[in-house]
């Protein structure tokens, strides 16, 4: 069970990084939760491909730093009905 944890992680950092894809976009596209999708990028990554968790720590950190802008542009195009 530890290494399908441990291929699904590497898997998911993969997808990330090829695809600059944010968390949430990454879990719709595997159909798993958000929570899980960060528990193995943040944590159980660190120990089945450390350069790899690091490149996808970088890539997750833009995202959080781009995360508001985000949101305005959702909230705009959501109040303009498009």
């Amino acid at each position: 069970m530890k290494e399908n944890i441990d291929e699904r992680a590497v898997e998911l950092a993969n997808y990330i990084i090829e695809n600059k894809s944010t968390v949430r976009a990454t879990a719709q596209k595997f159909g798993i939760s958000k929570s899980t999708v960060h528990k193995d990028l943040t944590e159980r990554l660190y120990y089945a491909d450390r350069s790899l968790f690091y490149r996808v720590k970088e890539l997750l950190e833009f995202n959080k730093s781009q995360r508001h802008i985000r949101g305005v542009l959702a909230t705009r195009k959501k109040f303009k009905g498009e």
